[in-house]
């Protein structure tokens, strides 16, 4: 009797252990491993992570769910370029299939580190405007993603005109160490000379310089603030704001994200949907299919209907209101 309970137990234990085999359980070989994607967000505030919400969102929606069918090594670099070193070595070093960047300081360093694993960036210029690249069709092999060119500049100052036609100073802080933010400046200069409006510019290099340089664009009596897309801006855009409220000077951006944040209104990117465009492209990279670069498809006209009210302005038909 007791040789028969010994040779049943011994029959159902292997069997329980081959069903746990062919089910994943207890062999490495028995189900394909979840892919492993890097991310990294170069400073963490409202504006970049509405791109980055958009960027898991079309994984999920394509089968990409984080924690159950797609491996995420989530990192956020604190606005420290030594952290984002860290990262992106870590990144290589656990053998991730693509690294995701948001937004340019963290592309151009992930191109300076690898020439093989795939890079898809947003929140980013066209690679030769980030000096990643001598012209549009020569941009690093393994970089895909979304870019945005320079051209929504010329439209959010020439909206400046309609919206405030006697506007003639106008200020900007930019981060005279970000390639994006030079690039940007010197097409917002290019501009503002076309139309006849004075600039008055504050380069720095650091979030801690921001109340400081807004404070002395209020004491040079500029009529409106032109808030340019670099991290510097998103990082301390209320600190600015606050600064700027004192003598109601009102904020024009390119940045959606920046308008639901406080801005006046704003022509550019909607950087959710600048993340999920990006999110469907790595995508097409975790299902083997080819990568490939896109200009920012997304553009929208939104103004802030409280911020409006504070100024009596009203809000033009164009404009969508937040």
């Amino acid at each position: 009797m007791r040789h028969k309970t010994f040779l049943f137990t011994t029959i159902a234990c292997a069997w329980l252990l081959s069903l746990l085999h062919f089910y994943g359980c207890g062999g490495s070989s028995s189900q394909p491993m979840r892919p492993k994607i890097g991310y990294v967000l170069m400073v963490r505030d409202a504006t970049l992570e509405e791109a980055r919400r958009g960027f898991f969102d079309a994984l999920r929606d394509s089968g990409f769910e984080q924690g159950k069918t797609l491996e995420v090594i989530d990192q956020n670099a604190e606005g420290d370029i030594a952290n984002l070193n860290q990262i992106l070595d870590y990144f290589l070093a656990q053998r991730v299939m693509l690294i995701a960047t948001n937004p340019t300081v963290a592309t151009v360093a992930a191109v300076s580190k690898t020439q093989t694993v795939p890079i898809c960036m947003m929140v980013s210029p066209r690679p030769d405007l980030a000096a990643l690249s001598k012209s549009p069709s020569e941009a690093p092999k393994n970089l895909f993603g979304v870019y945005e060119t320079l051209s929504y500049i010329d439209t959010s100052i020439a909206l400046i005109k309609d919206v405030f036609p006697n506007a003639k100073r106008i200020g900007t802080i930019f981060n005279t160490s970000e390639p994006n933010s030079v690039n940007a400046m010197n097409r917002l200069r290019a501009m503002c000379n076309l139309l006849g409006y004075e600039l008055i510019e504050a380069g720095i290099t650091n979030s801690n310089e921001s109340q400081q340089a807004a404070q002395n664009l209020l004491s040079k009596n500029i009529d409106v603030f032109f808030a340019l897309p670099d991290n510097i801006i998103f990082s301390s855009f209320e600190t600015i704001k606050q600064t700027l409220d004192s003598k109601r000077v009102p904020i024009v951006t390119s940045e959606v994200g920046l308008v639901k944040r406080g801005a006046l209104f704003a022509y550019g990117a909607d950087m959710y949907e600048w993340g999920r465009q990006a999110g469907q492209i790595a995508v097409r990279i975790l299902r083997g299919e080819s990568g490939r670069l896109e200009e920012v498809r997304v553009r929208k006209r939104v103004f802030n209907a409280r911020i409006a009210e504070t100024f009596n302005l009203p809000i033009p038909e164009s404009f969508q209101r937040l």
